[in-house]
């Protein structure tokens, strides 16, 4: 029995994690709607209850996007798998919330799927948890990364399975369609 490709996620809830300020808002906006588009249910998830605020470019504000939970209240045993959306101050926000970094630790524990863009490989950073891993991100955080036991490449798209579980990352929101493609196909197997 084929599954209409379409609907691959069908059944799948992805948690999107966010600080409250500076999420860039394509890497929010497009890989939700290419979780919707797959079938799948995304569900926002920050420190706090209040709106979160969207930034384009690092620079300009945009949107407001009321979160569905706070980190707090989330349960990693509800989610198929996370994505980690960029923006500089989003991103070093994420990273400086212990709860927040908690819940990525938790995800890769349980061997649960993770998809990050641009800066938002950060919590990975600090999460400890990028030793054997091979994964791409904005080329400022490279040096982090090695730092940190991770192996950094230059590419548009990167998936790695290695250590038991997958992680899928891009460089910025020039790379959103091959993210999105490949974050779904991967999630889609979780």
């Amino acid at each position: 029995m084929s599954t209409d490709s379409n609907q691959k996620l069908s059944g799948r809830t992805i948690a999107f994690l966010t600080s409250q300020v500076g999420v860039e808002k394509a890497e929010l906006t497009s890989p939700w709607q290419a979780v919707i588009d797959a079938g799948g249910t995304p569900t926002l998830i920050a420190p706090e209850k209040s709106p979160v605020q969207s930034m384009v470019g690092d620079v300009d504000k945009d949107d407001t996007f009321d979160p569905d939970l706070t980190v707090d209240a989330a349960s990693v045993a509800d989610f198929d798998a996370l994505v980690i959306p960029g923006g500089t101050v989003n991103a070093d926000n994420v990273r400086g919330d212990e709860a927040s970094v908690a819940m990525v630790k938790a995800f890769i524990d349980a061997g649960k799927p993770v998809a990050a863009i641009c800066h938002g490989p950060w919590a990975l950073v600090e999460a400890g948890v990028l030793p054997g891993k091979t994964l791409t991100s904005f080329p400022s955080l490279s040096t982090d990364i090695t730092n940190a036991g991770g192996s950094w490449v230059d590419e548009t798209v990167f998936h790695c399975p290695a250590n038991g579980w997958d992680l899928v990352t891009s460089r910025n929101p020039d790379d959103l369609d091959a993210f999105n493609a490949t974050l779904t196909d991967v999630f889609a197997k979780a």
